[in-house]
């Protein structure tokens, strides 16, 4: 969703390529035209996220849909990684993951994540992520430019 020129861009970071089909069909069944960039592993996210390794930057705002078990680096490894880095730790995460491990779960929401969605319960069009996603961005405010908060 644009809101004065602000587009909120979505960094889905998935392994499975017919999850992430799967999920970019249920933004596109509602209409949102966010920009979805699509990575699949931890160590590609972060190197978006920081413009290195060749990758463009990822604009601001953008919201993290993170998948937990992943190759190279897993979800809640990355987690640990960008809640590390002063200008990435406010990030916003939600976790898109087959895992009902309550472990997981909890090293999840110890690192701050938004909100924590079983991927077969999340990915309808009409209930779910896509639905969630589409009145976050559009209720939320989200700051213009990069933190520069006290840690």
């Amino acid at each position: 969703m644009s809101e004065l020129g602000r587009t909120v861009h979505v960094l889905l970071v998935e392994d499975d390529e017919i999850d992430a089909e799967q999920i970019v069909r249920s933004f596109e069944q509602l209409r949102l035209s966010n920009p979805v960039t699509i990575v699949t592993n931890g160590i590609e996210a972060l190197q978006i996220l920081r413009g290195e390794a060749g990758y463009p930057q990822l604009p601001r705002p953008y919201v993290i849909l993170l998948d937990i078990n992943m190759p190279k680096m897993n979800g809640i490894e990355f987690l640990r990684a960008i809640r590390a880095d002063a200008e990435l730790r406010q990030s916003v995460v939600f976790i898109l993951t087959t895992s009902d491990n309550d472990l997981d779960k909890r090293s999840a929401y110890s690192n701050q994540v938004a909100g924590y969605f079983l991927k077969k319960q999340a990915t309808y069009a009409t209930f779910g992520l896509p639905t969630m996603m589409k009145n976050y961005w559009q209720l939320v405010e989200f700051p213009l430019n990069r933190p520069t908060l006290p840690s």
